[in-house]
């Protein structure tokens, strides 16, 4: 068959849908809607292919047939076309921090309600040890090193999650043809954390008291803010982010309320926090020490936050238990047999108290700001408000008066 003529394809562009070959695989498409293209037709590894090489007029017949033939010639070489017409487009990617950014921008940030959790585990944990190493460069090995460097830190949770955001990583990375292999797929959660168990940690009253008079012991390093902070979570039950990055505007103290929004929120809703009347002391406390910031928990050193980091008050905690991650040397142990908590352990401790105060358990989950199980409907900011204004103030009155037990205590 006679190979077109330009004259042919301005002719062709103009008439009805159809396919016309120019020989070689290389076909002129005219559709009902839109522009016309070219197409090259072919066949790698047994599979039938066609990849689109650009719109007409845009596209002319030598220029379609100059392309072609450049993807022909990948062809003879064993390259599938579309493959290496996928890694022209790429963007140049070679080192693995800028692999973690293009997996960030077109994935993490796109599908992730809160993509700042992997993107602060690359940029702590993954971008130190391996971030300007070649893509294909790193090796099984230098991802043992890095896990083994998160475990002997006394994190086996985070040693977990960074082991399985370098398996997300490279996986990416393969998928756009820029390494062949997964260096971190051959490990295990037993290379790293190991298995972890739920947790079903909840402090007793006896428990609280104690920790509260170790808090005042030893108030000058463990420090106000720290202080004033488990008393929040204990009689909020908010998560951690919630209290450590909360702005002061989202308070009125004289209603008693912190609008928590929409956007700070885990479940993307907004709610209506009632506060009982401890928590106003607490936070107008707070609004002292604040200095003027504009969030209640400001950072106290120098850093890229402008609020109290994530593993502050956890680090803080696990100190006065004698855990201190990155040292040799542990600080002694001032908790004694009481078993260690974290923060959310007091969120979870909220949950236990305000079952034993008898609030149902409707109330106490709307209070955590949980979707009720089994039941449809969107719920508003006020839902339940006034039953979770009561339910905040009998578990606060238990707080507080262990809190006063604890500071009037006298040691030995």
């Amino acid at each position: 068959m006679a190979k077109l003529t330009a004259t042919q394809v301005a002719s062709l562009a103009k008439r009805d849908a159809k396919k016309h070959t120019d020989g070689g695989g290389l076909y002129f498409c005219v559709r009902n809607a839109g522009s016309p293209y070219w197409m090259l037709r072919y066949s790698h590894a047994g599979k039938r292919r066609e990849a689109t090489l650009g719109a007409y007029p845009a596209l002319s017949l030598a220029e379609a047939r100059l392309r072609a033939e450049n993807m022909k010639k990948d062809l003879r070489e064993g390259r599938d076309p579309l493959v290496e017409k996928q890694k022209r487009q790429t963007p140049d990617i070679q080192t693995t921090r800028q692999l973690f950014e293009d997996w960030y921008q077109s994935d993490l940030a796109k599908r992730l309600q809160h993509p700042q959790i992997p993107k602060r585990i690359y940029i702590k944990e993954i971008d130190p040890v391996i971030g300007n190493y070649p893509i294909n460069d790193v090796a099984p090995k230098d991802v043992r090193r890095l896990i083994q460097r998160v475990v002997e830190s006394g994190r086996p949770t985070i040693a977990n999650d960074t082991l399985m955001y370098l398996k997300q990583l490279f996986r990416h990375g393969m998928k756009l043809g820029l390494c062949t292999t997964n260096p971190a797929a051959p490990f295990t959660a037993t290379d790293a954390g190991g298995l972890e168990h739920s947790r079903e940690r909840a402090l007793t009253p006896e428990e609280i008291q104690h920790a509260f008079e170790v808090f005042r012991q030893n108030i000058s390093s463990f420090g106000r803010d720290n202080y004033l902070a488990c008393c929040l979570f204990l009689v909020l039950g908010v998560r951690k982010s919630e209290l450590c990055e909360a702005l002061w505007e989202e308070f009125d103290l004289d209603a008693a309320v912190w609008e928590l929004p929409a956007h700070r929120s885990k479940t993307g809703t907004a709610i209506s926090i009632p506060l009982p009347t401890q928590a106003v002391e607490w936070l107008a406390t707070l609004k002292g020490f604040a200095c003027g910031s504009a969030y209640v928990f400001p950072a106290r050193r120098a850093s890229k936050r402008p609020h109290m980091g994530p593993d502050t008050l956890n680090r803080a905690i696990s100190k006065l238990f004698g855990r201190e991650a990155g040292r040799k040397q542990q600080p002694p142990n001032k908790m004694g047999n009481l078993e260690h908590f974290t923060v959310h352990d007091l969120r979870r401790t909220f949950r236990s108290l305000a079952a034993a105060e008898g609030v149902p358990s409707h109330v106490a989950e709307r209070c955590l700001n949980h979707k009720l199980k089994g039941v449809e409907g969107i719920y508003d900011r006020y839902d339940y408000f006034q039953e979770r204004r009561l339910a905040h103030q009998k578990v606060a009155a238990t707080i507080a008066a262990l809190v006063r037990a604890a500071a009037s205590h006298r040691c030995g």
